[in-house]
């Protein structure tokens, strides 16, 4: 049943973008390739295929346990109230992928996304903190470390982005991170969240892979960040997401301290290289310290980052 899980959402998120992939460029829903000398013009908003396929494993899900009473330790209220965050958050980056809504407004909105979760008081307010051990935050947990993370995670995500099978590929190893860390700790639930997206980000990682036949969008990379939230508030095991977004807090730091400005490299024969006027992210550092650096090899190193961070993560969990 894991499988026909993971096949529905993949297969349908695979078609989705087969089929829209023509139809946004029709449409003129594109954007352009920002680290290339040609700056060619590329599908946008394929988080919206993100979404549908995602969509399909949350149905099957839903189906197989209410008509065929599979899937017993499931909570379906876990499962609609994560959903429901995350289609408000794809709602807000639908929005901002169309009017591009101000980057102080867009930052703040999935506060209110993360309302699903509260209500139904998700979550478990005893959290263990490295170097203290177990605090009860109490109702603070709900009214505003929920709110926190949702935000957090959607906004990191969303920074860490603009390279050819960025969003997808880190999306994938963290989501694949934590899909390892719920099967270890029997939280069935989170496991099949983290399931449904992993099925999801692996097909939009074929089209999305440089080169790009399709870029995810804010769509994409906010509802990756609330899925790796949610899971992670669900499943109980917040240290293991702290970790797994390490990489994304690192972005955010380095681009906070330079405004949050934009992060692509300076293209010059086959390679990407940091501005003279120094580092502005993640990606941009790592171009200065390689001396310049593919597109295709600077995602893998990217990916990589993450990888040894989510096995951290594991490890913790072993």
């Amino acid at each position: 049943m894991v499988i026909l899980i993971f096949a529905a959402s993949f297969l349908i998120s695979f078609t989705g973008f087969l089929f829209m992939v023509p139809r946004f460029k029709e449409a003129g829903i594109i954007g352009r390739n920002r680290n290339s000398l040609e700056q060619e013009e590329i599908a946008e908003m394929g988080g919206l295929v993100i979404v549908a396929g995602y969509s399909a494993g949350i149905i099957l899900i839903i189906s197989l346990k209410t008509f065929f009473d599979l899937f017993t330790l499931v909570s379906l209220i876990s499962i609609l109230a994560a959903f429901s965050t995350i289609m408000i958050v794809a709602l807000i980056g639908i929005f901002d992928d169309l009017i591009s809504i101000k980057q102080g407004i867009k930052a703040f909105m999935p506060v209110f996304a993360a309302l699903p979760l509260i209500a139904l008081k998700e979550g478990f307010t005893i959290m263990k903190v490295p170097f203290i051990g177990f605090v009860d935050f109490g109702i603070y947990y709900h009214l505003i470390l929920i709110p926190l993370g949702i935000t957090g995670a959607a906004n990191a995500v969303n920074m860490l982005a603009g390279f050819n099978g960025l969003e997808a590929g880190m999306g994938l190893v963290a989501v694949g991170s934590l899909t390892i860390i719920a099967y270890l700790i029997g939280e069935t639930t989170a496991f099949l969240l983290s399931v449904i997206m992993l099925g999801a980000l692996l097909a939009t990682l074929y089209f999305n892979w440089y080169p790009a036949k399709i870029l995810v969008g804010d769509v994409g990379t906010l509802t990756i960040g609330t899925v790796i939230a949610s899971v992670v508030i669900i499943g109980n095991f917040e240290m293991a997401g702290g970790i797994i977004i390490i990489p994304y807090v690192i972005d955010f730091i380095i681009k906070a301290k330079n405004r949050f400005p934009y992060s692509f490299g300076v293209y010059r024969d086959g390679k990407l290289y940091c501005p003279d006027s120094g580092p502005v992210g993640l990606g941009q550092l790592i171009m200065k310290m390689c001396g310049g650096i593919s597109e295709r090899n600077l995602v893998l190193v990217l990916m990589g980052i993450e990888a040894i961070f989510g096995l951290i993560a594991i490890l913790v969990y072993v």
